[in-house]
């Protein structure tokens, strides 16, 4: 069994330039976990808890691809949705000329003309109030012709899915859990008091004016009640790893397939709420051009590699106690080259 060191030496060097304070990374196939390495611990304080199994992290935008893309392909294979369907088709605050040929597909794909972000939770409160706002956003390009990665597309994708589902994101997501994984796993939004001790911490928000542990680091889903198709999420790596075990073991059969296979926007990497395998993805240089995954603006990423077997979760508290550092881009492309080195890929 390889020691890894590569792999830690990366982790300790980021901890050392003071990227994140701690991180977990699991390293599995279909067949189970191959190896969870562990560095670093929750905060920069002097005595605090180490890093462990068990700590849970702020998936942040995981949650796209965890649970928004995850529950939208469920419906499609249950025929409840349909990739083609048009928006204004399950939201009726969306209209207007220049959007009434936007299809859920180009809300997964990035590609619906919506800007990237807006700083709606300043301002509304509610799952009505933002998805009034976002059906009146002005488009900022034509749907489909480029690819903008969008905060506001998935927060609309959640409020679609909750309509199609007949419940709430959380609750869906939990079903589809005990459904689908069995045994319930440790990502979950709005997570309990009873779990803060494990919870790694986020900003010392500027906006809420408290050090964030346990309620989540993104302002919008705040404004959400914590429930949001962009971010919300919260889980340990063995979680995130139970979930990309099912789409690694699926992700040569339909509707998964599809979802995990770039789209035909010109110029862009995007699948359907997935990201796929450039030379300079998060992923590094090592993975296949079968590879998918996604980032979380928290500090973590997952990616799933079809043709090796192999998915890496990585988490990370990289915002605490503030958004500001740097080094996380770089040290993500690092680590995945050096799990490939270590395992004997190159």
């Amino acid at each position: 069994m390889t020691s890894f060191s590569r792999t830690h030496a990366v982790l300790d060097e980021a901890i050392a330039r003071r990227v994140f304070p701690g991180a977990v990374v699991e390293i599995g196939s279909t067949r189970g976990t191959i190896a969870t390495l562990i560095a670093g611990s929750l905060t920069y304080d002097a005595g605090a808890a180490p890093a462990a199994p068990d700590t849970v992290y702020d998936l942040a935008s995981l949650t796209k691809v965890l649970s928004t893309a995850t529950l939208a392909s469920a419906l499609v294979d249950r025929g409840v949705l349909n990739l083609d369907d048009r928006v204004n088709a399950w939201s009726p605050a969306w209209h207007g000329s220049d959007r009434d040929a936007v299809t859920l597909r180009l809300l997964l794909l990035h590609a619906s003309g919506l800007p990237a972000h807006r700083r709606y939770f300043e301002r509304l409160r509610g799952g009505a109030a933002f998805e009034a706002a976002i059906g009146h956003e002005p488009l900022e390009y034509q749907p489909g012709t480029q690819s903008v990665y969008s905060d506001p597309g998935f927060i609309l994708l959640g409020r679609i899915l909750e309509r199609a589902g007949g419940a709430q994101l959380d609750v869906q997501f939990t079903t589809w859990l005990r459904t689908h994984i069995g045994d319930e796993p440790a990502v979950l939004f709005n997570p309990t008091a009873d779990a803060i001790e494990r919870i790694a911490p986020t900003e010392q928000d500027p906006w809420r004016s408290r050090l964030l542990r346990g309620e989540v680091h993104d302002e919008n889903a705040a404004a959400l009640d914590g429930v949001a198709g962009h971010a919300g999420l919260f889980g340990t790596a063995a979680g995130v790893g139970l979930i990309a075990r099912w789409w690694l073991s699926r992700s040569n059969q339909e509707p998964w397939k599809t979802f995990a296979s770039r789209g035909a926007v010109p110029g862009s990497s995007r699948a359907l709420g997935w990201d796929t395998m450039l030379p300079t993805s998060s992923c590094g240089t090592c993975m296949s051009p079968a590879a998918f995954g996604h980032t979380g603006f928290t500090g973590t990423s997952l990616w799933i590699d079809p043709s090796q077997d192999r998915y890496v979760a990585f988490l990370s508290n990289r915002v605490h106690p503030t958004r500001a550092g740097d080094g996380i881009a770089s040290v993500r492309r690092a680590l995945h080259d050096a799990i490939a080195v270590d395992l004997g890929d190159t």
